[in-house]
């Protein structure tokens, strides 16, 4: 069941009318119905899964007891932590990885005939996102972030929790866990912000998304020799647009289902293309994520505070891991070791000072000096797009190479239709770049004005005709 199908479109009324007439009595009936509601919701992708999903959490649910009896008798609980991360990461690596390493490995020394050991699993939805944050969890008991968690209707309802069960965000236990502790009461103000933040995600993903993607896929499956420089320029942007809208949208529409029942996710994405550097870029996309691994990774082997050589082995080995956590593909990883290596003019240069302020935070329009920093980063962001994108590093690297070409000043061949909207979408994000989403602010403008928003973004929805796309981040 995906956020921009029909069946969603009905299961979320149903859910939200459900919990708040019927089971709004107190915290447990609460979280009886939303584990109930969210076991059915992966179910129905494909029940198979649901053990996987149960075996995850049962593994972190007792391993985190165990952390917590162990350090009130004296221990540490090291062991109860190695064996949640262990089994954890060890169904990733299974359903993910064992694949690709397996022919990665039969392609150098076997001539790539891996025939009889490949398992050809399926990767269930879902997998990287709930692992990570029943992962997290063991890691927080055992920094006494927080206590283990006792009561296992509340514990697996943190875990599978549907607005962000598929593809996050990735939840702290920190946040989650002490607001299915209390009962929730309906807040108003809240419900509707999740409606504005749904609605905005629905057309990031399908206007917005959709369009780019039937452009980006055009060029991607023609010939590429062929194809002229500015068209694969303008499907590399298309592309950035594509996974940015889709993506986002995605979170939008997660954070905004929570929002209708009462509970706050984290943020995942603030406006991450008007970022001055490529430092605060990456604070600001897919946060969930790069906080997890900065938190559990990168802060443990020491961070930034082990002379500068051990601070780009650790920054690299993040970025290297963080990339093959998105596929399993060497791309992949090659896109996480470019961005890595983005970072060392900050490791090695002067010390900068990190862009923590909203971009133009006090002007309608950037300075000549942000505008110059948020272009450069979007170029050098776009160029690993490129590589997230291609099929093989050789492709990629071919992509580019045709890019360098006289035609570069001709006109694409690629529907204007796609950046239209790109600019629109753009353009609002800016005006609302202070908030937490395109349509935060609109309470302040008159009634009538809002709703010249809101019916202007429904019609652009329904009258869109991109072929539906899956979310990408679905296969990761």
């Amino acid at each position: 069941m995906i956020f921009n199908s029909l069946d969603y479109a009905l299961f979320l009324p149903v859910v939200f009318l459900l919990y708040w007439y019927v089971f709004c009595g107190n915290a447990v009936r609460q979280n009886c119905f939303l584990l109930l509601a969210s076991l059915f919701f992966y179910g129905y992708w494909d029940w198979r899964f649901l053990g996987l999903l149960l075996l995850a959490g049962a593994v972190s649910f007792f391993a985190g007891t165990a952390i917590d009896r162990s350090q009130s008798r004296g221990g540490n609980g090291r062991w109860a932590l190695t064996l949640a991360v262990v089994v954890n990461l060890g169904i990733l690596a299974l359903f993910k990885y064992y694949d690709f390493f397996v022919q990665s490995f039969a392609d150098i020394f076997l001539a790539g005939e891996a025939d009889g050991i490949l398992l050809n699993l399926i990767l269930p939805v879902g997998v990287s996102f709930y692992l990570f944050q029943a992962t997290g969890y063991c890691f927080d008991v055992y920094r006494k972030v927080v206590p283990a968690e006792r009561d296992v209707l509340k514990y697996f309802t943190f875990i599978c929790f549907f607005p962000q069960l598929l593809a996050g965000p990735i939840g702290r236990a920190k946040n989650l866990l002490p607001q299915f502790s209390l009962r929730r009461d309906f807040d108003v103000a809240l419900a509707t912000d999740g409606l504005r933040q749904i609605l905005w995600g629905l057309f990031k993903k399908t206007v917005v998304a959709d369009n780019c993607a039937s452009a980006v896929n055009a060029v991607w499956s023609g010939d590429l020799a062929g194809t002229s420089a500015s068209t694969l320029v303008a499907a590399a942007v298309l592309y950035s647009f594509q996974i940015y809208g889709d993506f986002s949208g995605y979170s939008d529409m997660a954070i905004g289902s929570a929002k209708l029942l009462g509970i706050r996710l984290g943020d995942n994405f603030l406006f991450p293309y008007f970022s001055r550097n490529v430092g605060e870029f990456w604070r600001r996309w897919h946060i969930s994520l790069n906080t997890w691994f900065r938190d559990y990774l990168y802060i443990p082997m020491g961070g930034s505070r082990a002379g500068k050589w051990k601070t780009l082995r650790n920054t690299l080995t993040v970025f290297g891991l963080s990339g093959l956590w998105h596929g399993a593909n060497w791309t992949y990883v090659f896109w996480g070791l470019y961005h890595g290596l983005l970072f060392v003019p900050a490791i090695f240069g002067a010390k900068r000072k990190k862009e923590r302020s909203v971009v133009a935070e006090d002007s309608a329009f950037p300075s000549w000096r942000e505008l110059c920093g948020m272009a450069a980063t979007y170029f050098l962001v776009v160029v690993g797009w490129i590589f997230f994108r291609a099929p093989t590093i050789g492709d990629a690297f071919d992509y580019l190479g045709a890019t360098l070409s006289p035609t570069l000043f001709s006109v694409p061949a690629v529907s204007g239709t796609p950046f239209i909207f790109v600019a629109l979408m753009m353009a609002v994000e800016w005006f609302q770049r202070r908030g937490a989403h395109g349509l935060w602010r609109l309470p302040a403008f008159p009634r009538w004005a809002r709703w010249i928003f809101y019916i202007a973004f429904i019609f652009f929805i329904i009258q869109n005709d991109g072929a539906q796309e899956t979310f990408i981040y679905f296969k990761f």
